[in-house]
């Protein structure tokens, strides 16, 4: 049995007894993804910041990089000890309530005044920035079994053009008032969106809990871990994540190196204006859930990672063409949406009664994959250059390209849609 026909039957069962699955507006949605869309925004402010904060609370440059790690921990964190509670408590509290400590994090970083008030206020807006999976899980939990794949790739969407927006934003709303304008707006941003989220969002208790048999908070945590030894899907996709945003992040870490230096010289804004071009690509990838959905996701995988195995070629000629490179990043942007999207409808279609705990467990792949592509980028730029970067980038595509070969040969993929889905 294929992945996708588990995962089919996973939905065809869960929609039978699911009461909460009776669909989810394009409206809602997209008010799913523009709320993703900003929570995630708010840990990849910092990036081209740093020398400002650095300069205004007197932080040395060398230990001003804390930041950016202080925020991943709360991140991680959150992953672990707040996603999973969307399995046990109300959606909306959980999702409505995260959103306003967020704001009140976000207030306590743009009015530090010392470097300890900020870097707790960074751990804060790390933790309570995985309200995004919260809010993916429970999208996927509204939506029918039937579209629950392109509701995912909707909001996920908006997810991925946050992370490729925030730096530009953060570098032109700081060009205009400070480093600590950007967090003042997004705090009165999450204000409001916190607003329309109450008033929006249905009140949605697990079933279990409701009926007063779910499980203790330890008990949830030890189960979270516990959906890796029993979901292969879980497994398979987790080390897709890990690869696919360990490449994707081996470029974005490193590329405002040669671009920001001589011949280049590129300002910080102008450097963020790739993210745009990324977005485009992000955007493009988001019906790849619905291809899912028709159980097309093994090939969607495999073609994906295929483009972004081949996206490294335009991207190594940064010293012929910039339009290179720019193509470079909506192929690998698409690619790696398109996967992402893909992983995250078949483990939830897998075991739609653990979506918050599968979500969770599926983005610590994420995150540690994020941190090892940042890493090893910068180290091997100084080493040997973007050539080196690019290899070690499509080094690791390769390998996810291989993982892919190794589990379609494990599970082939029946011919036709119908005996697929």
């Amino acid at each position: 049995m294929t992945n996708e026909t588990t995962a089919a039957a996973g939905q065809a069962e869960y929609g039978a007894g699911d009461t909460a699955g009776r669909g989810l507006s394009r409206a809602t949605a997209l008010l799913f993804a523009l709320a993703c869309g900003l929570s995630v925004a708010n840990i990849y402010f910092a990036q081209p910041l740093l020398d400002a904060m650095a300069h205004d609370l007197g932080i040395t440059p060398a230990a001003i990089g804390i930041v950016v790690t202080l925020t991943q921990t709360g991140y991680a964190l959150g992953l672990m000890l707040i996603v999973p509670l969307g399995d046990l408590w109300d959606r909306r509290r959980l999702i409505v309530g995260q959103s306003v400590l967020s704001a009140i994090a976000l207030v306590i970083v743009g009015t530090a005044s010392s470097a300890t008030a900020l870097l707790v206020g960074m751990i804060l807006v790390g933790l309570l920035a995985v309200v995004v999976q919260v809010l993916v899980a429970f999208a996927a939990t509204l939506a029918t079994p039937a579209e629950r794949g392109r509701a995912i790739g909707t909001v996920t969407s908006g997810v991925v053009s946050g992370i490729l927006l925030a730096r530009f934003v953060a570098g032109t709303l700081a060009d205009i008032g400070g480093w600590r304008l950007v967090y003042l707006t997004s705090s009165a941003l999450m204000l409001i969106m916190a607003a329309l989220l109450a008033r929006v969002l249905p009140s949605h208790r697990p079933e279990a809990s409701a009926n007063g048999t779910g499980q203790s908070y330890s008990q949830l945590l030890r189960s979270t871990a516990a959906l890796f030894v029993e979901e292969p899907t879980l497994r398979e996709r987790a080390t897709f994540a890990l690869l696919i945003f360990a490449s994707v992040n081996v470029f974005w870490s490193a590329i405002v190196l040669p671009l920001a230096a001589p011949p280049f010289s590129l300002s910080h804004t102008t450097i963020g204006l790739l993210g745009i071009v990324g977005v485009a690509g992000a955007l493009a990838a988001r019906n790849s859930g619905r291809l899912a959905d028709l159980g097309w996701g093994q090939r969607t995988t495999g073609l994906s990672l295929l483009l972004m195995l081949a996206a490294w070629v335009p991207i190594a000629c940064l010293s012929t063409s910039l339009w290179l490179v720019v193509a470079g990043v909506v192929m690998i942007d698409l690619a790696v949406q398109a996967v992402h999207v893909t992983n995250q409808s078949l483990i939830i279609a897998a075991r739609p009664d653990a979506a918050s705990r599968l979500v969770g467990g599926y983005m610590v792949f994420y995150s540690i994959g994020s941190a090892l592509g940042a890493i090893s980028s910068t180290a091997v730029y100084a080493i040997a250059g973007w050539i080196g970067v690019c290899m070690l980038g499509a080094g690791i595509s390769a390998v996810a390209l291989l993982f892919w070969v190794i589990t379609v040969s494990r599970t082939p993929v029946p011919t036709g849609i119908c005996s697929e889905a």
